[in-house]
């Protein structure tokens, strides 16, 4: 579920979401409304989990009103799972005070992004290394499962190092307990990423890079690593291969198997 309410506080140089976002702080008595009238529209039998995505922070309480909390944790009652997103910066008491709401179990999904220590420092994400990995064991301390949000063609990451520094965040963010670990392509549409581009500072992640990480990323057992396929057809491929490297993704993503699907031969690729 997509819900409308108040712009991040973090302006990070790859995010588009702030063009879905209210203006102002959330009116209290938004979300819930939102919510309820989404749940209404869905057919039973109902999924397993409940995501709650609302292009900033659940626990910001400028985005998500403590007093809807209460509401919003009763709609949620007949999922086993419920997923919310958050900064790193965000968890904390008011995370363990949701969790408390709930009758299933939290998720809470995070950007790590990156661990390249030159890109990371440029997002403009406002996030160091030690207080993701804290927000990690506050979460695994009070059983609450991790998310988290991976980048692939970060800016400032060598285009020829891609695949491997994504590659190595998704090792880091297994390590730290991540359950789920989703890997996104950058794509342009803010405004900064396309500066960003003029400047030299970022390349364009191709469909070829994305299936080839998702493929690199099969050896890690401990979680499960798909890739992100939101505006999959804006990635720059070879026509001629790219309905079967898609389809392939979608068979590594929905396919437990260690083992990734054969590569696509393509003439036209060769």
């Amino acid at each position: 579920m997509f819900l409308a309410g108040a712009e991040c506080p973090y302006t990070c140089s790859f995010c588009d979401l702030w063009r879905w976002t209210l203006d102002g702080p959330t009116p209290p008595g938004a979300l819930p409304a939102q919510l309820s009238r989404a749940l209404e529209s869905l057919a039973p039998p109902l999924p397993h989990r409940l995501k709650l995505y609302n292009a900033s922070n659940f626990f910001d309480r400028r985005a998500v009103p403590a007093e809807d909390l209460p509401r919003i944790a009763e709609l949620a009652a007949p999922f086993a799972a419920v997923t919310v997103e958050s900064h790193a910066n965000t968890i904390g008491p008011s995370t363990l005070e949701f969790a408390a709401l709930l009758s299933g179990k939290l998720e809470v999904a995070v950007g790590l992004e990156t661990v390249h220590p030159v890109a990371a420092a440029h997002l403009n994400k406002k996030l160091e290394l030690d207080r993701f990995d804290r927000a990690a064991g506050f979460l695994a301390e009070h059983d609450i499962d991790l998310r988290v949000f991976v980048l692939l063609g970060a800016p400032y990451v060598p285009v020829e190092e891609s695949i491997e520094w994504t590659l190595r965040t998704v090792e880091y963010a297994a390590g730290l307990g991540a359950g789920r670990i989703a890997v996104i392509p950058v794509r342009g549409g803010n405004g900064e990423i396309e500066r960003l581009q003029h400047l030299g500072a970022f390349v364009p992640p191709t469909l070829a890079q994305l299936e080839h990480a998702l493929e690199q990323c099969r050896g890690i057992r401990s979680a499960v690593v798909t890739a992100d396929l939101w505006d999959i057809e804006r990635l720059p491929g070879c026509e001629s291969c790219r309905p079967q490297r898609v389809a392939r993704i979608q068979s590594m993503n929905l396919s437990p198997s260690p083992e990734a699907p054969a590569p696509i031969p393509c003439s036209a690729c060769a």
